[in-house]
């Protein structure tokens, strides 16, 4: 079956990659994040990365860490295979806020940035990437000179970061310079979680990292960018774009009861000139959630032109490839089908598959762009449910 037949050039907001400096640190270190030699030989390297991993049973020998994570190769045939023209990458998870401030890390951050600027220079990569820097976060007079030098560099769009900030969270008051220099240079903040929450183990059912994935990573997002929004920073910077990831988590969802609790208790509601979900409107979202309720949900309480596509690659891959050559990814097919099955305008549709990026960050379609129809046929969205593993 045909979902969607589009003349749309296809963006990618959401998509990562393990630079060579960023993997050479990791390979040195022996606390989590850390990547471990192959079990066998012959076998990709493993990485843990989440808190925690290296003490349980079942993800103390890490993910497997193979090509597809650094090699832009890899990244284009993955493009090519989903029918992607354009990708904005980021590094992956964690960032810089596990090192000090010293700097050794302000180095690393310079130099990891004109990395992901040769990366898209890259003759495979034919003009197709874009990117998103990244800041020694820990020292924010460090992170506003990395700022200046990101944004001369003509591949880059913005910066990715975490929920920590300098360690204290998004709203500390340290970061506002930090968020002027961002905004004066009009980059986008592509905001990501990676710690989760807190959520409490069960004694009852083993659940791996499947609960904290899927609802610690977004609710992290969801606590970190209302605290955000509720230091004010929004009406001093009005101009500050964030991009956020997994459909801002819950935020779409309650930005009701946000608005309600925050009216009702002065102290708060005297410090903003309007309530919570008039700065939520404002911010921009990917579709990286899997379902069409979930895409409806932002879009019916977004501006549809701040919402975009986003694969999350190269993470939840196939989970096994039964029938020999590439294969399509599930996880890529289940976003596109959610985007598409989710009943919107076809002008709204294309706008999320790629226009709405190409405006917010000033990208121009490679020259490579054909029209072209998106074709899910034969793709099963809804696969048999089997034991996944780490290890």
């Amino acid at each position: 079956m045909t979902l969607f037949k589009s003349d749309a050039c296809v963006v990618d907001v959401h998509t990562h990659v393990y630079l060579p400096e960023y993997l050479e640190l990791l390979r040195h270190r022996n606390t989590v994040p850390f990547v471990l030699p192959p079990l066998k030989k012959g076998e990709d390297e493993r990485l843990i990365i989440l808190p925690g991993e290296d003490k349980d049973h079942s993800t103390q020998n890490g993910r497997p860490v193979g090509a597809a994570y650094y090699d832009v190769r890899e990244k284009i045939k993955f493009m090519d295979l989903h029918g992607i023209d354009l990708s904005v990458v980021s590094l992956a998870n964690p960032w810089l806020d596990f090192l000090p401030p010293t700097q050794t890390t302000l180095d690393l951050a310079t130099r990891m940035n004109v990395e992901m600027e040769e990366m898209c220079l890259d003759k495979a990569a034919a003009g197709r990437l874009y990117g998103f820097g990244t800041l020694p976060v820990t020292s924010v007079e460090g992170s506003i000179k990395e700022v200046e030098r990101i944004a001369k560099l003509p591949h880059l769009r913005g910066v990715i970061m975490g929920t920590a900030g300098c360690g204290k969270g998004l709203d500390d008051p340290e970061l506002i310079p930090l968020f002027e220099a961002i905004a004066r240079h009009q980059l986008v903040i592509f905001l990501h979680p990676h710690y989760g929450v807190s959520l409490p183990t069960s004694a009852n059912t083993e659940v791996g990292h499947s609960l904290a994935l899927a609802l610690g990573f977004p609710f992290e997002t969801t606590y970190a960018v209302s605290r955000l929004i509720l230091s004010g920073i929004f009406d001093r910077l009005p101009d500050l774009r964030l991009l956020l990831a997994h459909s801002g988590g819950t935020l779409p969802f309650l930005a009701g009861r946000l608005d309600s609790c925050v009216i009702h208790d002065p102290l708060v509601a005297s410090r903003l000139q309007h309530p919570p979900s008039y700065y939520l409107k404002r911010l921009y979202y990917d579709a990286v959630i899997y379902h069409e309720t979930g895409v409806k949900a932002t879009v019916d309480f977004a501006d549809p032109k701040n919402i975009m596509f986003g694969t999350d690659h190269p993470f939840f891959p196939p989970l096994e490839n039964q029938n020999g050559g590439p294969e399509r990814w599930m996880s890529v097919d289940s976003n596109l089908a959610a985007i598409t099955d989710s009943g919107l305008d076809k002008t709204v549709v294309q706008g999320i598959l790629g226009e709405n990026a190409l405006k917010l960050l000033n990208l121009s379609p490679p020259a490579s762009f054909k029209k072209k129809t998106l074709d899910l046929k034969d793709i099963s969205l809804n696969p048999t449910i089997a034991p996944i593993s780490l290890r």
